[in-house]
């Protein structure tokens, strides 16, 4: 089993689409993933990344549902921790 968490793409290098690579951001958090499996990606839209690669795109919709199921498992998480 495998997860994909999307991000927004922030800022894209390269035009070779074997090795264009990309800064996303997570919630703030920017990291650099490849963009060879998503060639067609630009600057302002959301991929999902797994492993360092964008494996996919998705709109802004599509990922703020996402963002709202993964703060609902955070607050049960935190709710089953809590003393």
């Amino acid at each position: 089993m495998c997860l994909g968490v999307p991000g927004k793409l922030v800022e894209v290098s390269g035009r070779d689409p074997l090795t264009r690579m990309g800064k996303v951001s997570f919630a703030g958090v920017l990291r650099e993933v490849c963009l060879a499996g998503v060639p067609e990606a630009q600057v302002g839209e959301y991929v999902i990344v797994h492993a360092g690669f964008a494996i996919g795109k998705l709109n802004e919709n599509e990922a703020e549902e996402v963002f709202e199921y993964l703060q609902e498992i955070a607050e049960l998480t935190e709710l089953q921790t809590e003393p």
